[in-house]
């Protein structure tokens, strides 16, 4: 990049009043704390989107496009075993996609690390708990913390899961955690609350 056209991006990102705080990922306004967000389904990644934004890009009726709104709903669940799904640690979230596979995801320092559960697992789970069936693939998890002794199991969007990381990666120290992490987490299931 030429040094001209890097005083345009800096000039240009000035005029739009970028600055401490979010924008949206889609037009760069400025966006209030309590901003939706959008999951881009070809990346599987969630953007921060301004009203107008949110509006005009979410997935329309027929099913096309390629951005999906994240609901805000959150539902405590009564105790999953997840035990089948093969995930090797307490703290995890697993996101059921659009073409019926599902993902499973679990924090640590360097970000969320991916599982694939077993297919016939997934769907003797959903058995079990049909709750689960009702997930949005791709903007919907459940989140589930039987770490600690700890027993947390909820329906939530999938910008809770990634706040749940932040918290994981922001407070995690050393080679097991340190005593920051676990009072943290705990810090945020306490928080989360029911929204219908």
């Amino acid at each position: 990049m030429t040094a001209g056209a890097l005083a345009r991006v800096i000039r240009e990102a000035a005029d739009r009043g970028q600055g401490p705080g979010d924008h949206c990922d889609l037009c760069g306004e400025r966006v209030p704390d309590d901003h939706r967000h959008l999951c881009d389904t070809s990346r599987e990644e969630v953007l921060c989107a301004c009203r107008p934004c949110s509006l005009l890009f979410v997935k329309d009726e027929a099913g096309e496009g390629r951005y999906r709104l994240v609901p805000t709903r959150r539902i405590r669940l009564p105790p999953v075993d997840t035990t089948a799904l093969g995930v090797p640690v307490g703290l995890a979230f697993f996101v059921p996609r659009a073409d019926g596979t599902v993902t499973a995801h679990y924090p640590s320092p360097a970000g969320p690390t991916r599982w694939e559960p077993e297919p016939a697992a997934w769907q003797d789970l959903v058995a079990r708990c049909p709750r689960v069936a009702d997930l949005e693939p791709d903007v919907e998890a459940l989140l589930v913390n039987t770490a600690w002794d700890m027993s947390h199991h909820w329906i939530v969007p999938v910008d809770d899961c990634l706040r749940m990381v932040a918290v994981v990666r922001r407070e995690w120290r050393g080679m097991s955690g340190g005593g920051q992490v676990w009072p943290a987490i705990g810090q945020f299931f306490a928080e989360l609350t029911e929204r219908t």
